[in-house]
């Protein structure tokens, strides 16, 4: 296969009637280009350029090659044009991957808004849970509470203070009471939520001295965390969540958080990728976005009131 630099050579070459001023131009040595010469004729099975101690002039051989040289060097150019072009624009096709809850309730719309921002940016959006394979599934990135699992994985931060929160339906509240103290969590309805064949019943918290966990239990329990939410909205128990995911639910009252003097579990939002060259210009400024919506969003959670005794 004929090199980039040894077409460029040969051009620069036959312009300059000088192989010694064709190497200078390239900032290359005199030997390096003579190899050059002698590789892309070799490969080509002619003699492209005859020279001697003084001159160089092209050979028949080497007139006929000249203008197609020069056409797949032009080609070239202008591929990385556009390449450099696609850079400056976001367009294209995204695709991406984020949690049921957080998509729906939070990607979906700034989505929308993205596009009226960047209306030839296409964009494939996978709704679900379960984490995506970025080297079997169609994406390009995926959004992903938690630390990854995978560290080949690109992780770049979007909500890295995020936090679990206790949280119940005010009508909830009235008919069964608002728990007072973590163990009184045992009389209650707790809404878990099941990632593959695990039911997250086991609930963490911190206060001021120290870190408190315990089992919990409920008469329901679902893999899509968009289900635990409506339930609690619904009034039917307590829910553990993610700050993103009912942020707009406590804010509009439809939710009221409980026990706010305990520290929930870091639960942080990364952007993930299997290699930094797939960071387009569009990825880069939706993360940016989306760490300008979710660092809003993570100033409102109310600031604990106090410590546990």
């Amino acid at each position: 296969m004929l090199r980039f630099d040894d077409l460029q050579l040969f051009v620069r070459a036959a312009d300059l009637g000088s192989l010694s001023a064709a190497a200078r131009v390239m900032d290359m040595s005199a030997a390096v280009a003579s190899a050059a010469l002698k590789r892309i004729e070799q490969q080509l099975g002619v003699r492209l350029l005859a020279r001697s101690t003084r001159s160089l002039r092209l050979t028949a051989e080497g007139e006929g090659f000249l203008q197609y040289a020069r056409g797949a060097l032009s080609q070239l150019d202008e591929g990385r044009r556009l390449l450099a072009s696609g850079q400056d624009h976001v367009s294209g096709v995204l695709q991406l991957s984020a949690p049921s809850d957080f998509g729906r309730n939070l990607l979906l719309p700034w989505l929308d808004e993205f596009q009226r921002e960047h209306p030839q940016l296409n964009v494939r959006l996978l709704l679900g849970d379960r984490i995506a394979d970025l080297f079997r599934q169609p994406v390009d990135i995926a959004l992903r509470y938690g630390e990854p699992e995978d560290s080949s994985l690109v992780a770049l931060p979007v909500a890295p203070d995020n936090r679990r929160v206790l949280c119940a339906a005010p009508s909830y509240l009235a008919r069964h009471g608002e728990p007072r103290h973590l163990e009184e969590l045992a009389q209650h309805n707790c809404l878990l939520f099941m990632l593959g064949s695990r039911v997250h019943d086991h609930w963490s918290f911190q206060d001021a001295k120290r870190e408190i966990s315990l089992t919990v239990s409920g008469d329901r329990f679902s893999d899509d965390a968009d289900v635990v939410r409506r339930w609690a909205v619904a009034g039917v128990g307590i829910a553990y969540k993610s700050w993103l995911d009912v942020s707009a639910d406590v804010l509009a009252g439809r939710l009221q958080l409980l026990l706010p003097e305990l520290l929930g579990e870091r639960t942080p939002l990364n952007l993930l990728c299997a290699h930094r060259a797939q960071l387009s210009k569009p990825i880069n400024l939706l993360r940016e976005m989306l760490v300008a919506r979710c660092g809003k969003l993570s100033a409102q959670l109310p600031e604990r009131r106090g410590t546990t005794q």
